[in-house]
């Protein structure tokens, strides 16, 4: 019997598919944040259990809606396939809309919004039955088979044969109850869908090679301009379009002037292979930085930077440098997107964001802190974003909420050199993104 249980074992791992390279998850949801006709949204595509079958598609808005309805486009790579429909962006709950898809594999999701149309990579993947799963079946519905037999075979008086089928029927039973023991510590196989497993380079593949530019080259204050990121791969040349979706975006654009008086936190629109653009517009003329956040798939985190200017005077504001200031397209004030009055227990949500220490130390981690002006909503994730810059626009941090929950939110940072640094808090609320800035004076750490 022993060693009928270590051959049991044995086939159970056998049967154990290999773990994925990569974390797919088959019947997740797809979450991508997208700027496109004037509208921060994010593209929510839920995990499909079964093909032939529909595919659901909504997108939820972040802003009172202003724009015209997204048309959608979902197409089979492998077969080309196409099915259409049409989605309206909502500001709670979205009206889902079921797209027919006939198969697993790499499809392509077209959004359509005005003039603007963006092409999102994406997998159907559904579970896969596995090894174990038959052996589990198979051994009970083998065990459930001899015990038949061996009852009618005992009842014709036949008891070496009985005891011989009742004993297979004991092997099908252990069969299916090792299997069960095993399931839990066996890895799980790729869904179907998944894409093939492939060995990864040493170190993992290289950073993008990428170009950051403005069209037109110098933009007019007050109209439309595109910023437009190229990404190849150094090595060969060839455009990059194997970028991960991070905190639900294919990328996150941050275009700030150089005084600190505009801010835009945005999500590119990928329009062709390695090529990632978003519209803008900006009122005041001056310099501009772009900062660019993205992750190629078996790479690491990596940050572009481009600069341009706004054609116009140069703006001579003896204010410049202050974070009191426009962020959004036509804005004069950031403290116009936060509610005057208190909260119910007394706090003044129009106060800057205070930290801890008072005075920050290079080089130490340093407690951000605000107040909302009223209940907080998941926004790329997370309920609340800190982007800090230095004053030279050299350097750039993104980091998140800490999970503190409630109308207070907290974030940590370790500001990297002396100096004074511009600061933008950002949370979404039911109905728009508000966007708190403020400077931060960093002091010298003493040994």
């Amino acid at each position: 019997m022993i060693r009928l249980l270590c051959l049991v074992a044995v086939l159970v791992l056998a049967c154990a598919a290999p773990a994925a390279a990569h974390n797919v998850s088959a019947g997740a949801d797809l979450r991508i944040a997208q700027t496109i006709a004037g509208m921060e949204v994010t593209v929510v595509v839920k995990g499909t259990t079964r093909v032939p079958g529909p595919l659901r598609i909504g997108v939820i808005a972040f802003e009172p809606v202003t724009g015209p309805p997204i048309e959608l486009a979902v197409r089979s790579v492998e077969d080309g396939r196409t099915v259409t429909g049409v989605a309206r962006p909502a500001l709670r709950d979205p009206q889902y809309t079921a797209l027919r898809v006939e198969r697993t594999g790499p499809h392509e999701l077209t959004l359509r919004a005005g003039s603007e149309v963006a092409v999102v990579p994406f997998r159907v993947l559904v579970e896969r039955g596995s090894g174990v799963e038959f052996l589990i079946y198979g051994g009970f519905s083998v065990a459930g088979l001899l015990l038949v037999g061996g009852l009618l075979t005992g009842a014709l008086s036949r008891p070496g044969r009985a005891m011989a089928v009742s004993g297979g029927a004991a092997v099908g039973v252990t069969v299916a109850v090792m299997a069960i023991v095993f399931e839990p510590m066996l890895p799980a196989g790729p869904p179907d869908g998944a894409a093939p497993a492939v060995t990864s380079q040493a170190g993992g593949r290289p950073f993008v090679q990428g170009q950051v530019r403005t069209v037109p080259a110098r933009p007019i204050p007050g109209e439309e301009f595109t910023v437009r990121v190229d990404l190849v791969d150094g090595s060969t040349g060839r455009p990059v379009d194997d970028l991960a979706v991070h905190h639900e975006a294919l990328a996150h654009v941050v275009v700030t002037s150089e005084d600190g008086r505009f801010l835009r936190h945005v999500h590119p629109l990928r329009t062709a292979p390695g090529r990632l653009e978003v519209r803008l517009r900006a009122d005041r003329p001056g310099a501009y930085l772009t900062h660019v956040e993205l992750e190629r798939e078996d790479s690491g985190g990596q940050l572009l930077t481009g600069r341009f200017s706004i054609g116009g005077e140069e703006d001579t504001d003896p204010g410049g440098g202050s974070a009191r200031a426009g962020i959004a397209d036509g804005a004069d004030d950031a403290t116009a997107d936060v509610d005057g009055g208190a909260t119910p227990d007394g706090r003044d949500p129009t106060a800057p964001p205070r930290t801890q220490p008072a005075v920050p130390v290079a080089g130490r981690p340093t407690t951000v802190e605000l107040d909302t002006t009223g209940p907080v909503r998941p926004w790329l994730g997370m309920s609340g974003h800190l982007i800090i810059r230095s004053q030279d626009g050299d350097f750039l941090g993104h980091v998140h909420e800490m999970g503190s929950g409630g109308s207070r939110l907290r974030f940590t940072f370790s500001f990297p050199e002396p100096g004074r640094y511009l600061a933008w808090a950002q949370y979404a609320l039911a109905d728009r993104i508000v966007t708190v800035p403020f400077t931060v004076d960093v002091s010298e750490s003493v040994q």
